[in-house]
């Protein structure tokens, strides 16, 4: 049909992407969503090939573009939340030069994620697999150890700051296990956030 002179063309729709213009997903979006799998609740069954794939809207050769085999991909996911979860949390922290700033600031940020998430006790409950149980230790040294090093700059002993360091540690575990196992039992809103700073009082007290 021939359009009358002067008359603009009709618009013509956005063409449709073909399978193949997706995003190709990379090793990183891979582990990514098998934690967040994890962190709802599915445990290490929730990370089988086809159901991630599924997950991702993915084919199960792009998964094996990455990763050889699901103990592959259970590895890779596990360094991520060891980087993001520690590392990256050490390495802002790491800005503040005052170590009970930093100590308190630890605190509030570690009990809020863990309210959110359940991955970090997802984990351990699966600490009887062997990369789990590796990370686990990785990850404890490190967290540890870390709490203690601010505990020595305050003025404790070695000794006392590593056994402070250790109370710390088992009472963020401990909260995060309440946390999620009955929740009514904790403090929440201003009442939580007096409650974790007595916690602290508490540890840094002579």
């Amino acid at each position: 049909m021939v359009m009358a002179s002067g008359s603009s063309p009709s618009p013509r729709p956005f063409p449709r992407r073909s399978p193949s213009a997706r995003r190709r997903l990379t090793a990183r979006d891979w582990a990514a969503e098998a934690l967040k799998a994890l962190g709802e609740g599915g445990g290490l069954a929730a990370l089988s090939v086809e159901a991630l794939a599924t997950r991702l809207g993915a084919t199960k050769g792009s998964f094996y573009w990455h990763f050889a085999n699901r103990d592959a991909l259970i590895e890779a996911a596990l360094v991520r939340w060891e980087q993001l979860g520690t590392e990256a949390v050490i390495a802002d922290l790491e800005t503040e030069p005052d170590p009970e700033k930093r100590l308190r600031t630890l605190l509030l940020r570690a009990t809020e994620a863990a309210a959110e998430d359940s991955l970090e006790l997802s984990l351990l409950a699966h600490a009887d697999h062997p990369a789990v149980a590796a990370v686990l230790a990785r990850v404890t040294e490190r967290r540890v150890g870390y709490v203690t090093a601010l505990f020595a700059e305050l003025g404790f002993t070695a000794p006392e700051a590593e056994r402070r360091g250790l109370l710390s540690y088992s009472a963020f575990l401990g909260h995060a296990q309440l946390g999620h196992a009955v929740p009514t039992s904790l403090p929440t809103g201003p009442a939580r956030a007096r409650y974790l700073d007595a916690v602290i009082d508490t540890m840094l007290k002579r």
